[in-house]
């Protein structure tokens, strides 16, 4: 059994994750011991009696900034050479199934900072990150939102998570640079709408050419962007 990776989260709000990290997947990886779960108050780590986590930005502007020390204490408390540490920005690395294939391959401790208000302050960036993350391009209330985008992205890629005790490998949407191919189940036909015929065939080639087909055409529609990848897979893999 391979070891657990162990996910601290430093916010402002960490109750925002404590629901979603105490259901399903993510419930039953912690209760298997694949996966440890810290939530960390950035509160916790202030030095002043207001417990103070922001201030105003130099030279002017609207909103507030997350002051560096309490960040600083959070991080150095738990950090351990084999940390990695993620902040969790809109001027990240737009992130994608490759992204969380490599997080779930290549780490044993993430350290997620989820920021508030206006941002953080650059030293942060500066002395603290080892990387900057962005799950798409519009704005959300807090950080923890988009922290548990990436989290269960990673997690359910963890040897044993899906079952079998190897990293998932399994053929889904973004994998190999394609969307999804349409999926049926019973019955056979529902309000005139059928299930095209070729999925009763049994002959396991013509259906997996269908719907590689079919992930394409849906692809091309949809996500035309994403076949430079599959143009990719399918040269490196002829």
């Amino acid at each position: 059994m391979s070891k657990a990776l162990k996910i601290d989260v430093i916010s402002l709000f960490p109750q925002m994750l404590s629901g979603f990290l105490h259901e399903s997947m993510m419930k039953r990886a912690a209760e298997a011991g694949l996966v440890e779960f810290n939530l960390i108050n950035l509160r916790d780590f202030t030095v002043d009696k207001h417990n103070t986590t922001d201030d105003r930005p130099f030279g002017g502007g609207p909103g507030m900034v997350l002051k560096p020390e309490p960040l600083f204490a959070a991080v150095e408390s738990i950090q351990t050479p084999e940390s990695r540490v993620i902040l969790m920005s809109p001027q990240g690395q737009p992130f994608k199934q490759s992204h969380a294939r490599k997080l779930a391959v290549e780490s044993s401790h993430l350290i997620f900072i989820c920021g508030h208000y206006e941002g953080v302050d650059e030293r942060i960036r500066a002395g603290l990150v080892d990387e900057e993350i962005s799950i798409g391009d519009y704005v959300l209330t807090n950080g923890v939102l988009s922290a548990a985008v990436v989290i269960d992205a990673v997690v359910r890629l963890r040897p044993g998570v899906l079952g079998g005790g190897e990293i998932a490998t399994e053929a889904e949407s973004f994998s190999a640079g394609l969307l999804d191919h349409p999926q049926y189940t019973r019955p056979p036909e529902f309000r005139g709408m059928k299930v095209p015929e070729i999925l009763f065939s049994g002959d396991h080639g013509k259906i997996g050419k269908w719907r590689y087909e079919q992930a394409r055409k849906r692809t091309l529609e949809r996500r035309s962007d994403l076949l430079e990848t599959d143009r990719e897979n399918c040269k490196n893999n002829p």
